[in-house]
């Protein structure tokens, strides 16, 4: 359970119809391992949390969309992107600001109703232009002081559920996911 979040934090929170997010250093803990493969080529080889991708479905669930926008291209994001049955999948794109204006559109809702999840310089212009800009615990320091919250985990480890958590707890949506597992009955 997410705790000690401020009353315009909590606020935010509760409008948010979309989670977006970067990929290194958030649904990752940012290593990238590239193993020889066949033929000449690189494999490389990402590590997602499992808690995350639970926090995911939830989202999937109760509505609230999902999507990831990163400035690296990678088969193992595609594949992640899939499982988490993701509404959104950009790869290749250090400039977010544009790909946030065409999924806003697409998804028809205002920029207050967008949470961003993010760890690095790239992501602090996204703060600036959501309606809740997260970062992740190992953050560099100048993006965790212009984040709106900074969850309690490090990216890869957690981070995602812990805004997951913050939103599902700010919406009402929180015991739902409680009931569903019998926590408390």
């Amino acid at each position: 359970m997410i705790h000690e979040v401020s009353e315009d934090v909590r606020a935010r929170a509760a409008k948010i119809k979309l989670l977006l997010m970067d990929v290194d250093g958030v649904l990752t803990d940012g290593k990238l391992f590239f193993f020889p493969g066949p033929e000449g080529t690189v494999i490389e080889v990402k590590s997602f949390d499992s808690q995350d991708g639970i926090a995911l479905q939830w989202c999937r669930w109760k509505g609230i969309r999902t999507g990831i926008i990163s400035g690296r291209k990678s088969f193992s994001t595609d594949q992640r992107a899939i499982q988490a049955h993701m509404d959104y999948s950009y790869q290749g794109f250090v400039e977010k600001i544009p790909i946030i204006e065409e999924i806003k559109q697409h998804a028809g809702i205002s920029s207050d109703e967008i949470a961003f999840v993010g760890d690095d310089l790239t992501d602090v212009v996204v703060f600036h232009r959501v309606g809740l800009g997260i970062a992740t615990n190992n953050a560099r320091i100048e993006v965790r002081s212009e984040a709106h919250w900074v969850t309690p985990s490090i990216g890869g480890n957690g981070a995602v559920r812990d805004a997951v958590e913050l939103i599902f707890q700010a919406s009402g949506l929180w015991q739902d996911v409680l009931d569903k597992y019998e926590i408390g009955i």
